[in-house]
């Protein structure tokens, strides 16, 4: 069981287009596919880029995709839980800003 009272901040991020990466303080490198997260794949190499610590390393935040991955949701392996009505909706906006 994780005790998540303890999670580890991150100190580092990598993001290819298959995997979001993330080093922790700690030492562990946890890898998950960015289809997890559709605003992640949905984004260019330059809007994946684009990230900023949040939470004092607890979190990654992603201005240009509105996206917020934390620690703990990395840690206990949980994907995304927007809503697909959510997903759908920004996704519409996003096309038609472009």
């Amino acid at each position: 069981m994780v005790d998540l009272k303890d999670i580890p901040t991150i100190q580092s991020v990598e993001i290819t287009d298959d995997t979001l990466s993330i080093d922790l303080v700690d030492g562990r490198t946890i890898s998950v596919p960015i289809a997890w997260y559709p605003r992640l794949l949905q984004g260019s190499a330059k809007e994946r880029q684009d990230w900023r610590f949040i939470g004092h390393g607890a979190d990654i935040h992603w201005n240009q995709l509105d996206e917020d991955i934390s620690v703990k949701n990395l840690i206990l392996g949980q994907p995304s839980r927007e809503s697909q009505p959510s997903f759908q909706r920004w996704l519409s906006q996003r096309q038609a800003a472009a």
